[in-house]
């Protein structure tokens, strides 16, 4: 891999962000210690059947838009990385569906996430499961090591989007696929929003829009791209105003 310098004020707004609710175990939906929470498991992306035997703190630590590992129809053995793992849900969910043949890469920034993940993986004796520090713009991975990229909500975090999108496509197999639920948007943001960086950590300000995204993938020799709203129809998305982020799943092919 080449040695990129990838640090820079965006990087380091959202470090810090996520850094604090990985201490404070503060979710998109409250606190997952103790109290109602906004969105418990019976009402949040997964079925109970996916977190069925996960820690209470693991199951309920959910930071994300969609469900990205229903989303990439996983099969056993294969290898899976995480982009933006965070707390390790999704890799601990996809672990139970590769199996031990498999394997699951979680990729994070965030050195308190990281310990967070690791930490969860040690309790449940996941050994096919592993947490990397390193940006999603430069991936700790092998160059054609992967099945499946899944992400959820992380690559509108990112301030090099394209060079996240190359990313993927270097480390995938051919044939290889992403499943991805992110943040997008229907046209442009507004560049003072770009400019906030707390918006941009709330995932509010940092997305892609849904053309870019085709494009970029296109681009690369990505086929089979789909850019659907999360719970919504594209005569919903037609109505949307300009420059309004939404929930999508993205999937797509490597050639």
């Amino acid at each position: 891999m080449k040695a990129i310098e990838l640090e820079n004020p965006i990087h380091v707004a959202v470090r810090e962000h996520y850094a604090n609710r990985a201490i404070s175990s503060t979710t998109c939906c409250g606190t997952s210690e103790g109290g109602d929470l906004c969105c418990p498991p019976e009402d949040s992306f997964y079925s109970l059947d996916q977190i069925a035997n996960l820690p209470n703190d693991v199951a309920e630590f959910s930071l994300g838009c969609g469900d990205a590992v229903s989303l990439a129809a996983l099969q056993p053995g294969e290898v899976v990385v995480d982009l933006g793992s965070g707390g390790g849900l999704e890799c601990f969910i996809a672990a139970k569906q590769v199996g031990e043949t498999g394997q699951v890469i979680g990729v994070d920034m965030t050195p308190e996430m990281l310990n967070r993940a690791r930490e969860a993986g040690k309790r449940m004796g996941l050994h096919h499961v592993e947490f990397r520090e390193g940006y999603i713009e430069n991936m700790p991975v092998e160059s054609e090591s992967v099945d499946v990229i899944i992400s959820n909500c992380v690559i509108n975090l990112s301030p090099n989007k394209p060079l996240v999108l190359a990313e993927m496509h270097r480390v995938l197999k051919t044939g290889g696929r992403i499943a991805i639920s992110d943040i997008v948007t229907k046209g442009e943001i507004p560049e003072e929003m770009k400019m906030d960086m707390e918006l941009w950590s709330e995932c509010a300000s940092g997305a892609l829009p849904v053309e870019e995204w085709k494009s970029g993938l296109a681009g690369l020799g990505f086929e089979d791209i789909r850019i659907v709203p999360t719970g919504q129809t594209h005569e919903w998305l037609g109505k949307l105003p300009v420059g309004m982020p939404f929930s999508a799943s993205i999937t797509a092919q490597k050639k």
